[in-house]
């Protein structure tokens, strides 16, 4: 039988508690930072005891592996409803920037929780920062994936730099004024798009022998300034 935080029954109050203390560290160390928070300070404002955080916890770095852990599966289950939601390729790829530029305007934001962590913890072996690195990798697969669905023409290609376009929107949407990187970010998914289509375009085309060559597909360069009026 699991024990409770009393010592007996049922085992739900430390669930619970592992709960709170994972939501409390979340919005703590997004909020300041994994460094700057104590396990005090976590202990006090989840309403447990030194020994709860301990049996769940083997230390804050524990618990900071936890909390990247904690996102990494929110991402995971975001992006999971929208590739079920049996909507096409493309759509999903708009859905992604859509959600990411909802993101960077909502309030308390404060750039890429993940970037952040990997900036408090520099070091290539540290758990927090591989947690981190295995994030980036699942993200860049499952982009890349979603392109080669497209094409599979320098699908790798695409995937990479939709990942760059997130990062510097992520960063700018803190640094700077919000909306202009979200707007910015969903024009670079546009014109990606519309290149990485044409590439397919041009792969089916010369894969048809008889057929004459398509008129018209090649993409100018991504567009990141504003429509002509």
């Amino acid at each position: 039988m699991t024990r409770t935080e009393a010592g007996t029954g049922t085992g739900r109050k430390v669930s619970e508690a592992r709960e709170r203390l994972l939501r409390t560290a979340g919005q703590l160390f997004y909020a300041e930072g994994i460094h700057t928070v104590g396990v005090d300070r976590l202990v006090a404002e989840s309403k447990v005891t030194n020994a709860t955080f301990y049996r769940h916890f083997r230390s804050k770095e524990d618990l900071a592996v936890a909390y990247i852990g904690s996102v990494d599966q929110a991402i995971r289950t975001q992006i999971g409803s929208l590739i079920a939601a049996d909507m096409p390729t493309d759509g999903i790829l708009r859905g992604i920037g859509a959600s990411l530029v909802e993101q960077i305007r909502s309030p308390g934001y404060r750039g890429c929780a993940f970037l952040n962590a990997a900036a408090e913890f520099p070091d290539p072996d540290h758990p927090v920062h591989r947690a981190v690195v295995q994030h980036r990798q699942w993200f860049l697969q499952t982009i890349t994936g979603l392109f080669a669905d497209i094409t599979a023409a320098q699908a790798e290609h695409a995937g990479r730099h939709f990942v760059m376009l997130r990062d510097g929107a992520m960063s700018a949407g803190y640094l700077g004024d919000p909306v202009l990187a979200g707007e910015t970010l969903l024009r670079g998914i546009e014109g990606l798009l519309r290149i990485h289509t044409a590439r397919g375009l041009d792969e089916r085309a010369a894969s048809t022998p008889d057929q004459k060559p398509a008129v018209g597909t090649k993409v100018s360069d991504i567009e990141c300034s504003p429509p002509s009026a």
